[in-house]
């Protein structure tokens, strides 16, 4: 019984982690020799405020990069949600 566990920081829309559950379940239909009701497919939404990347969190990256963008956090959210930025090259996507 194939159980998948999925850490993401926060900031996607349900149909984006619905998508995501969807496509990892087809994956191990594919691969794995098992009933597709035996597969559970687990996301865990951290905080931004709780993922750290070289002592830098998410949080932290986002404000930095609205900074140089000179966007701020605000306009770039979705009802609520935080955005999820395009990381550069130096910065470590979630």
């Amino acid at each position: 019984m194939p159980q998948i566990a999925i850490t993401l920081a926060e900031g996607r829309t349900p149909a984006q982690i619905r998508d995501l559950m969807h496509e990892v379940h087809a994956a191990v239909l594919r691969t794995v020799n098992t009933r597709p009701e035996y597969i559970r497919v687990v996301v865990h939404e951290v905080p931004r405020t709780h993922w750290a990347t070289g002592d830098v969190t998410l949080t932290e990256m986002d404000a930095a990069r609205a900074r140089r963008s000179g966007v701020t956090a605000d306009e770039h959210s979705d009802q609520g949600t935080a955005h999820r930025p395009v990381p550069t090259a130096d910065e470590e996507q979630s």
